[in-house]
């Protein structure tokens, strides 16, 4: 057990970071959490976050302007930070250039400034798709290998990196997670937020866009958000044993055959045909199809495209939680979470015991 420390929390009311949140205070810790308003914390169980033996203080700040927006006391209480974690960041996919920009650079820009000032370790939560349109194994200590990023996000969070990797060389303390595709609880798939792949999976089991340009070995990394959370507040409360690593928080490969295959087992859904990109016109679409194509599955179609496997050497060594057991298991536990709570239409009708193979790990 670690000594007891305070650590500032940025976007402690997203999906992670409430969880990271969570953890901390568990673990008796005080945590400033910095919202862009005063507010509950909900964690991804859906219930109010409880501090339990640890200390919550709510911040008011902004990442955007300098100094975090923070005036009087809250600055004095930052101040005095043990530690920094650095959760904050758009991450959904089809927005202006300039909000990532303003957001993922600039704000890291904002929190390196204060980190830099006062000498504090900072744990910055990156993305494995760092590595941009690329296939092959992407190893933790690679960053800009000359990549092209699939998309402003992807651009935005290399860019932050970028300068984190730099503030690290010039003497900061740093630690990095690079979280892949965050989705459901590896227990039982719930999530807060349907967000991420969750939009994509609507439309493609609902049939609303029916061909996908896709190469069926293309791989998706799901990782379930409690081991991004463990790593994260792992790396903050073992600083000394993650300073200076980074560490991909990933989940296990799943091909699109592994996908196409398990949404065959529900007969409620619809499934996708993947054809290769270089076949694969979006102007021939149906009409009715070119819609959600344009405004859910353009923004992903570089995912259905890499051949990527994420390296997790370091992060297994440092992590005190495996990984889950088989990407088929997880992705049908995460597809009936989605049917039990209507994300996905109503469930079907329970099955015979022993009609779907929930437990294999193929």
């Amino acid at each position: 057990m670690t000594d007891t420390m305070t650590v500032l929390v940025t976007g402690a009311s997203g999906l992670v970071g409430a969880e990271v949140t969570a953890r901390l205070t568990a673990a008796g810790h005080t945590v400033l959490a910095l919202l862009h308003r005063n507010g509950d914390l909900v964690r991804n169980s859906g219930r109010r976050l409880s501090p339990g033996p640890g200390v919550l203080t709510r911040i008011t700040g902004d990442i955007t302007r300098p100094g975090l927006g923070l005036t009087g006391d809250d600055q004095r209480l930052v101040a005095a930070a043990d530690r920094i974690v650095h959760c904050a960041a758009v991450t959904g996919f089809g927005l202006p250039a300039e909000r990532y920009e303003t957001v993922n650079v600039s704000g890291t820009r904002h929190v390196l400034d204060l980190a830099v000032t006062h000498r504090t370790p900072l744990v910055h939560v990156s993305t494995a798709y760092v590595c941009g349109e690329r296939d092959g194994t992407v190893r933790e200590d690679e960053l800009d290998v000359g990549q092209r990023p699939g998309n402003d996000y992807e651009k935005s969070k290399l860019t932050a990196e970028t300068m984190v990797r730099r503030a690290a060389a010039e003497g900061l303390p740093v630690t990095v997670v690079r979280p892949s595709i965050v989705t459901g609880a590896a227990r039982t798939g719930r999530v807060r937020d349907f967000t991420t792949i969750y939009p994509v999976l609507k439309v493609l089991t609902r049939g609303l866009v029916r061909t996908v340009p896709a190469h069926y070995d293309a791989a998706l990394d799901l990782v379930p958000v409690d081991r991004v959370a463990d790593l994260v507040a792992g790396a903050a409360t073992r600083f000394d044993g993650a300073a200076g690593r980074t560490l991909h928080a990933v989940g296990q490969e799943l091909t699109l055959r592994d996908f196409s295959d398990v949404l065959a087992e529900y007969p409620c859904f619809q499934v996708p045909r993947f054809l290769p990109p270089s076949a694969f016109s979006a102007a021939a679409l149906p009409d009715r199809e070119r819609p959600y194509y344009d405004r859910v599955i353009s923004l992903y179609d570089t995912y259905f495209r890499r051949r990527v496997r994420f390296d997790d050497t370091q992060a297994a060594a440092f992590g005190s939680r495996p990984a889950p057991a088989g990407a088929r298991p997880y992705l049908r536990r995460l597809l009936d979470h989605c049917l039990r709570t209507g994300y996905l239409g109503a469930a079907p009708p329970r099955e015979p015991a022993g009609a779907r193979t929930h437990g294999s790990t193929q």
